[in-house]
Order: C-alpha cells, then sequence, then structure tokens
C-alpha cells in the first residue's frame, strides 16, 4: 500500500464531533474511517464506470419521446 501520506481536511464542527465520538466507539481513528468512507466511495464508481461501459453499445433514448410514450399509453 505504501506509506500514508498527509492532507489537511476540513470538517463541518458538528461532522467532527461526531467522528470523533464514533472514532471513540469504534475503537478507530478519524483518519481510518475517512480512507474506509473514500475507498468504498471510490470502489461505487469504479462499478458505474464498469456498468456505463457494459452499455455503451446500447441504443440511446431521447428523453422527450419516451415520456411522450408514457402519456400516450397512460402511464403519466
Amino acid at each position: 500500500m505504501g506509506t500514508p501520506k498527509r492532507a489537511t481536511i476540513y470538517f463541518d464542527p458538528e461532522i467532527h464531533r461526531v467522528l470523533r465520538l464514533k472514532a471513540a466507539v469504534s475503537d478507530s481513528s478519524i483518519s481510518d474511517m475517512v480512507n474506509d468512507a473514500v475507498r468504498q466511495s471510490l470502489a461505487e464508481d469504479a462499478e458505474d464506470l464498469e456498468a456505463f461501459e457494459k452499455r455503451a453499445s446500447e441504443r440511446a433514448l431521447n428523453f422527450e419521446t419516451v415520456v411522450r410514450d408514457l402519456r400516450r399509453r397512460g402511464k403519466l
């Protein structure tokens, strides 16, 4: 994984208070919790990008056409 890098992050005071409490209760550090949250967010982004790539060859639908079709069929 390499040597951890230092960064300064400014939290809203209320968020910082909650993070400190959660860190104490979970016997973790704020840094560990932030790293986990960022890692999870990046994993979700990777899943989204993979889904976009899989669907890249699908035919695009025009939003207005879809709405008109739904209205025509009584769905809206």
